[in-house]
């Protein structure tokens, strides 16, 4: 079994356990529930720097990236550093994050926020609009034709937009529906954690441009990302790059700064 096959195993045990205890009534009537959300795929279009800027403390490919971090100090960083919009790990086990980083992201900066989870239940999408969630990721990996058509539906219900991942043609293809906003090329192998930008560069062409492209994961540098625009890249998820530093949002100013 794989990591990412892991990973899901356990998040279906763990949704499941979630439901028995807080109803989606009691969501609903989060006061969250009901505010006007903030577009990431529209600021990325407006932008031209195109950064989203991830809070991770931990991974499975790198144990411990950056346990010392405010989540709340770290947004605002973000969003004085100028990024289109933030992506927030919320899962536990894996990458040490929880709704509670997401609640207090969203207490802390007025931007678009990702819920960054293995999504495999209408529930965990309702649970991301009730914690202030602005877009949510859909991983087409671990999902079918039909769930990611179901559950991108629910989310653009709900107002919130949809970045769906993908890390091949064949997944690619089953993934192109009116419902996305977003397409996003994870350039890291979720079974065997290997980055190559080029998987970026060769999807790049079969993404119509309807979608806004995002490219996910090794990005580290300037160059990386011009070349990647020449490919039509509008968005770049960087988390690793500005989390592994004593001051990420400090890390991401610099970052923007270059870029522009």
């Amino acid at each position: 079994m794989n990591i990412l096959d892991k990973i899901v195993k356990d998040k279906r045990k763990e949704v499941a356990l979630k439901k028995t205890i807080i109803p989606t009534s009691q969501l609903e009537a989060s006061v969250l529930f009901d505010r006007a959300t903030f577009s990431l795929a529209a600021a990325l279009r407006a932008s031209t720097t195109g950064i989203i800027a991830e809070h991770k403390r931990r991974s499975p490919s790198k144990a411990t990236i950056n346990q010392n971090t405010n989540v709340g100090q770290v947004a605002m960083g973000y969003k004085n550093a100028g990024v289109c919009g933030m992506s927030v790990l919320t899962d536990i086990k894996y990458f040490g994050g929880s709704l509670e980083d997401l609640l207090l992201a969203r207490a802390c900066v007025a931007m678009p926020l990702l819920r960054k989870e293995f999504i495999i239940d209408p529930y965990q999408i309702i649970e991301a609009k009730a914690h202030g969630a602005d877009v949510i990721l859909l991983i087409a990996a671990i999902l079918s034709k039909e769930e990611i058509k179901t559950f991108s539906e629910l989310a653009k219900s709900l107002q919130l937009d949809v970045l769906l991942e993908v890390h091949n043609e064949a997944e690619l293809h089953k993934s192109l529906m009116p419902s996305i906003d977003m397409l996003g090329v994870n350039n890291r192998n979720l079974k065997t954690f290997e980055v190559s930008l080029a998987t970026s560069k060769a999807l790049s062409r079969l993404i119509p441009d309807d979608f806004v492209k995002v490219s996910e994961s090794g990005i580290s540098s300037v160059a990386a990302i011009q070349d990647l625009k020449t490919y039509g890249y509008q968005g770049f998820l960087i988390g690793e790059n500005f989390m592994k530093t004593p001051n990420p949002g400090k890390s991401a100013e610099a970052f923007i700064t270059k870029l522009k």
